[in-house]
């Protein structure tokens, strides 16, 4: 008997590969396994009763069915252990490939207007893509703003692209970063916020302003209401920020770092 090709399928529905017989019609197991890595026979779906019937095996060598080979699709059998560890390693592969999907974490939303309320913030940054979640921090007692929020996004693009920037936010420039993110080296000695501390109630934000513009170009002065001593002025480019520093506006000594 001359060599010839039989059809051979890991499962029915795929396609099959030719494997060649051996010359006296017979198939090497090894054959298939060198294809099929973990094949420890075949099987067929027989064209009269449609019912799956095993080729015979025999030290090593497949046996046609009924000495023809014919021209129907083998399929590979395997071993019950094996075919589990094949499944789990499938399984292992499919966990590696969907954490290897980066996922999107929730923003902090610095420097908020008091008046700016959850639906501002959802409208804002739904200009940038699709928010599945968005939070204004509120003091337990009063109900009112903390000046932070939270916000998070669908796509992890989109994440990037609002953390890249500056936001305008109800007239207010915000920041929106990572909660607790790492700074680079150099970041502890740059920022673009100073806190000014010891302020006094009669402070504007005016006079905060035109104090802090000879250091750089001031983007926002905010001073919290109701009033807690406190304000923060922001630059429009980072300055270096070296160690403690008493700057005297109006009647007022105001330490900030």
């Amino acid at each position: 008997m001359t060599e010839c090709y039989i059809r051979v399928a890991e499962d029915e529905n795929e396609e099959p590969m030719e494997i060649p017989s051996e010359e006296d019609g017979t198939v090497l197991l090894s054959t298939v396994a060198a294809q099929f890595p973990g094949a420890c026979g075949l099987r067929y779906r027989s064209p009269v009763s449609q019912c799956m019937r095993g080729v015979r095996l025999v030290e090593g060598v497949l046996h046609a069915p009924e000495s023809d080979w014919s021209n129907l699709v083998y399929v590979v059998n395997y071993p019950k252990d094996n075919k589990r560890k094949m499944d789990e390693m499938d399984a292992a592969s499919a966990v590696k490939i969907k954490r290897g999907v980066q996922k999107t974490s929730d923003l902090i939303v610095l420097g908020l207007p008091w008046k700016t309320s959850e639906q501002d913030l959802k409208d804002y940054f739904n200009t940038f893509g699709e928010v599945i979640m968005v939070q204004v921090k509120r003091d337990a007692k009063t109900g009112n703003s903390k000046g932070f929020g939270f916000v998070r996004f669908t796509d992890y693009e989109t994440q990037v692209k609002a953390m890249s920037q500056r936001h305008m936010i109800d007239g207010r420039w915000c920041d929106c970063k990572l909660p607790n993110s790492k700074a680079g080296p150099d970041e502890p000695m740059r920022s673009r916020k100073v806190f000014v501390g010891r302020c006094t109630e009669d402070m504007t934000a005016d006079e905060l302003r035109q104090f802090f513009m000879q250091y750089g170009e001031v983007t926002d002065v905010f001073i919290p209401k109701p009033f807690r001593a406190f304000a923060f002025v922001t630059f429009l480019l980072f300055f270096s920020l070296y160690g403690y520093n008493l700057f005297c506006v109006g009647h007022s000594v105001c330490p900030h770092i």
